[in-house]
């Protein structure tokens, strides 16, 4: 969606390198704080992510915003 490589997301979250790549290595939600969790998560949402919660018939998922 936004064409970042994991050193990309690990500046723009202030995170290391590293810690991208160990998050990418799990399927679920990586051992780490939360401050560094919410880190990459705003990085995200302010580059236009939104994370969609469960639904009835559905998992979670991502979508970029509207540009409106």
């Amino acid at each position: 969606m936004l064409r970042w490589s994991s050193t990309d997301l690990a500046a723009k979250a202030g995170v290391g390198a590293q810690t991208i790549i160990r998050f990418e290595a799990v399927d679920s939600v990586p051992p780490s704080r939360s401050s560094t969790l919410l880190d990459v998560k705003f990085a995200l949402e302010a580059a236009g992510i939104v994370f969609l919660p469960s639904g009835d018939d559905r998992g979670p998922g991502v979508r970029l915003r509207d540009p409106s």
